[in-house]
């Protein structure tokens, strides 16, 4: 459902400091007010700042978080990217940035919009795409695939700007329909823990592949919570 909306850029250990400088830039160029760091493997120094131009106060007072958990827990949904998709595996929810639009407006709950961009030299890991509630890879040259990630996230923004998604002031409101569905995780994840079951991780990952994709109200996920237990 396109409309109001609050995007969270989060950035996973930048590393470079030119790459934050135009992240900072891109996102102030939409309008975005504040970005949130995962354990960022270098300091925001004159580089960075020279290269944010009138975006400073971006990297001025970001947020930073010690988990990825922990920096998308008051998102309603989460699109991660990859210049790769092959490489994402079989269990993300891997489609076209043109899919994952039709996909973010189909979510009706999804008010905060987590756009995840990984580091800067090996992008995200799977673990961290299986979080992910999307994977949005843009279509580029085969014999080049992966963007900068900052080029990224001004494509990302300006597809959900030009779909009707428009940015709101950040809300810090961590999102029931997340909550829940991660502690619905944890239920299943122990439910199996004792089972016969080769690769318990892969049955997790595939589990929450199809509970993402049913998008179920609070009332479905607690009715899943209290069946599992």
């Amino acid at each position: 459902m396109a409309g109001p909306a609050d995007f969270k850029i989060i950035v996973v250990q930048p590393r470079y400091q030119i790459n934050l400088g135009y992240i900072a830039r891109v996102s102030k160029n939409f309008g975005i007010r504040q970005l949130y760091l995962v354990n960022p493997r270098t300091i925001i120094g004159e580089r960075a700042l020279m290269f944010a131009k009138h975006s400073r106060e971006l990297l001025e007072h970001p947020r930073i978080f010690k988990s990825l958990k922990e920096a998308v827990a008051s998102c309603d949904i989460v699109i991660g990217t990859t210049g790769v998709p092959i490489k994402a595996g079989r269990a993300a929810n891997i489609m076209s940035l043109e899919q994952s639009l039709k996909s973010a407006r189909a979510a009706k709950r999804a008010k905060h919009i987590g756009i995840l961009l990984g580091r800067d030299d090996i992008g995200l890991t799977k673990e961290e795409l299986d979080e992910c509630d999307i994977v949005a890879y843009i279509p580029t040259s085969p014999k080049y695939p992966v963007l900068n990630i900052s080029h990224a996230l001004a494509i990302m923004l300006y597809a959900l700007k030009s779909n009707g998604f428009r940015h709101q002031q950040p809300s810090l409101v961590q999102s029931p329909e997340r909550t829940e569905s991660e502690y619905l995780f944890r239920v299943f994840a122990e439910s199996i823990e004792n089972k016969r079951i080769r690769n318990k991780k892969a049955v997790l990952r595939i589990f929450k592949k199809i509970v993402r994709a049913a998008r179920p109200s609070p009332q479905e996920l607690h009715a899943l919570i209290t069946a599992l237990k």
